[in-house]
């Protein structure tokens, strides 16, 4: 029968090549879980399972099931709304995780904030409101600029700043709109929703990557963020390692980051850290129980050459990891955001774009045809740009030279109004 490593992968995941042919590369036997049906699963024995991501106690006990015939030696999740599952699984598998109660805390921005809060971390002031409330009732007493952020969602979807109170009530509305979404409802399922509203942090803003052994934290690569993250959206654009800012600061960002995850309770495997830095003090509002998203892990090389997704896999199988110092060469990654609403009709200028000095590949992973959304409804990108060379400010500039050869024709005429 096999031992076989069970990949929780939902179905718009960016990474499921990745993970595919990091599993590969280790050498073992995958079964492909999905929270939307497999047309081929009855076809593929042993290699397939259809589960529902946020039905906890029906998909594990299809999967202790399947375990019977197939056994199972790890489990690993893609993303966000896969954790749970996979803390879950783990337990009832007597597999090494991270508890439901830990994953569940960083996937909940007031969650998180409560815990960094008791933990004496820093951390911006902040209240949680129902989406049901008015928000004229709110508005008038908060002190701005503000920010507001539904508290299960990630990727900076509904994250809007707002400056006054007239800001505030239109942010909240649209907050409370994307609610409705059906994709947000199949993603996150029927529940009231709250809205998080804290001050805004002024400053630089940082991304950790990180991978936890036994509670100890490894600073895999911090990433700058080049652009400005100031709003009234927040969309990510260019990461760029290794981190420009002076090392006594990284040293302050990483062990924050560690008392972060012990504060949350995680203790294995990876990790990624959204980090603000005003006056030389970081703050953390974000702690994912899971690696970098996107195709953005495709930029980091580990030791001899191991992949991001190889090392994860190998630690959940409890194999030696390799070394987890990055590759000396810098890197950076460009998610190409998306500039307006509507249908995707024609991309120009992709060969010359590949040809800029420095540039490794575009990857365009939208569709011509497809209906694009931008921030902050959407969380999707038009694609990725991946650069390497010897100075991070080299790798910057290929970036941004790559991105200004790409035209995106975009049809307006089908539009989303907030």
């Amino acid at each position: 029968m096999g031992q076989h490593l069970l990949l929780l992968i939902p179905s718009d995941s960016y990474r499921a090549a990745d993970f595919l042919a990091a599993a590969d590369a280790v050498g073992m036997d995958v079964v492909v879980a999905c929270d939307q049906n497999q047309t081929l699963e009855h076809t593929v024995s042993g290699k397939l399972l259809t589960l529902n991501f946020l039905d906890l106690t029906r998909s594990t006990q299809r999967v202790l099931s399947f375990s019977e015939h197939y056994p199972i030696v790890a489990v690993v999740p893609t993303e966000d709304r896969a954790t749970s599952l996979a803390s879950v699984l783990s337990k009832a598998l007597n597999l090494p995780h991270n508890t439901l109660a830990a994953v569940e805390a960083a996937n909940n921005k007031k969650i998180l904030r409560e815990r960094l809060k008791q933990a004496g971390l820093p951390c911006p002031d902040f209240q949680v409101y129902s989406s049901a409330l008015w928000p004229e009732t709110i508005a008038d007493g908060l002190d701005y600029p503000v920010v507001l952020k539904p508290t299960g969602l990630s990727g900076s979807q509904g994250v809007i700043r707002a400056n006054g109170p007239d800001e505030f009530v239109a942010a909240f509305q649209r907050i409370k709109r994307l609610f409705d979404d059906p994709d947000i409802i199949r993603r996150k399922g029927e529940h009231p929703e709250e809205i998080l509203v804290e001050q805004y942090i002024p400053g630089k803003e940082v991304a950790l990557e990180g991978f936890l052994l036994k509670g100890a934290l490894s600073c895999l690569a911090l990433f700058d963020k080049p652009d400005p993250l100031e709003g009234p959206y927040f969309e990510e654009t260019i990461y760029v390692t290794p981190s420009r800012i002076p090392h006594l600061l990284q040293q302050s960002i990483t062990t924050t980051v560690a008392k972060s995850a012990e504060a949350l309770g995680l203790t294995e495997g990876p990790i990624h850290a959204e980090i603000r830095i005003d006056q030389n003090t970081p703050y953390v509002i974000e702690l994912a129980a899971r690696s970098i998203g996107g195709r953005c892990a495709s930029v980091l090389r580990f030791g001899t050459g191991f992949s991001l997704e190889e090392i994860i896999i190998r630690h959940a199988l409890g194999k030696p990891l390799p070394s987890l110092e990055r590759e000396k060469q810098a890197a950076g990654v460009m998610m190409i955001p998306i500039p307006q609403a509507g249908i995707l009709k024609e991309i120009k200028g992709l060969p010359i774009a590949k040809q800029v000095t420095g540039i490794n590949d575009i990857e365009i992973t939208a569709l011509v045809g497809q209906s694009l959304v931008p921030l902050p409804e959407g969380r999707h990108y038009l694609g990725f740009i991946f650069a390497k060379g010897k100075t991070p400010e080299f790798v910057e500039s290929a970036l941004r030279q790559a991105h200004q050869k790409l035209t995106f024709v975009i049809d307006p005429s089908h539009d989303i109004h907030p």
